[in-house]
């Protein structure tokens, strides 16, 4: 492979891609596209391109944004990370941002195609990335917030689908979720800090038992959930308790590593929970791709 085009794809992170996909699958669940729908039902050809242009739109919005945030840390990076394709001489600065800012063009774009509903929530949720990479991440309670603002949007982008966002309310677990993965991260390269995930295992729990109470009042799919329940705290809490009962930055990346993409896990839930099971399994899907893509390229 060209070495600079690999380069371009280190920045735009492939692994974490199925996981913004995967907001968009449980969004859809949400909004209510799939009840009424089965496996055998011919599916609306207009449906099928709003999904897909969503899903477009997503994966270009993140990969605009960790594209841009290497842009903005690539002093920092000649430092802490001089591998990476910026701070090597592989990529320069200018094309990098370039690159991003055609990627978050074609994501708002994208959105827009569907409705002007769907592209004023990409607008939105790339004001929130350009606002992370610049300057919410410098600031230790405002950086996960805004970085679970923006997962919480993404998930908001599935839900308008059908021009409705009455239940713009659960991308709470998405913006609770994130914000205890960037917490953990805040150890990433030093280590030390087993107070951050020891806040962010309770901030984990949290989402697991908000789902469970969610889905027990509203007359949800919970038991059809609960084995995709089990494997998303199995994939998050395991590699948390070794990062902290041995803190190294090894360990702590692990823990990183296994909370970005085990979003997917988390989305198949609230997928099933809205919709049926088949509709978990085709996000759970995307989970061995992210996977196999992490070994092939960083993830954070």
């Amino acid at each position: 492979m060209n070495p600079v085009f690999k380069g371009y794809l280190r920045l735009a992170r492939p692994a974490n891609l199925p996981t913004a996909a995967a907001d968009i699958f449980a969004g859809v669940a949400i909004s209510g596209l799939f009840m009424g729908t089965s496996l055998n039902v011919v599916w609306d050809t207009i449906r099928i391109v709003d999904l897909l242009l969503l899903i477009f739109s997503s994966v270009f919005l993140y990969a605009a944004g960790v594209v841009l945030n290497d842009v903005f840390d690539h002093k920092l990076d000649k430092i802490e990370r001089p591998e990476r394709p910026i701070p090597s001489g592989l990529i320069s600065v200018k094309s990098a941002a370039i690159f991003g800012g055609v990627l978050m063009n074609l994501g708002v774009l994208s959105a827009f195609l569907v409705s002007s509903v769907c592209g004023i929530i990409a607008f939105a949720l790339g004001l929130a990335i350009l606002l992370y990479d610049a300057l919410g991440k410098h600031h230790s309670f405002l950086g996960p917030l805004n970085m679970g603002v923006c997962r919480g949007l993404n998930l908001l982008l599935g839900i308008s689908i059908l021009g409705d966002i009455s239940n713009w309310g659960y991308f709470v677990f998405p913006v609770v979720y994130i914000a205890a993965i960037t917490l953990i991260s805040r150890g990433e390269v030093h280590g030390n800090n087993k107070s951050h995930i020891l806040f962010a295992g309770g901030l984990y729990t949290s989402v697991i038992l908000g789902i469970i109470v969610l889905f027990s009042i509203s007359n949800l799919n919970l038991l059809e959930s609960i084995p995709f329940l089990l494997l998303f705290a199995f994939l998050v809490f395991r590699p948390l308790l070794k990062a902290y009962k041995e803190n190294s930055p090894q360990n702590i990346k692990k823990a990183v590593m296994a909370g970005v993409i085990s979003i997917i896990v988390l989305d198949a839930t609230l997928a099933v929970g809205f919709s049926y099971w088949w509709v978990g399994l085709i996000t759970l899907l995307l989970l061995p791709l992210s996977i196999f893509l992490s070994k092939l390229f960083a993830v954070t």
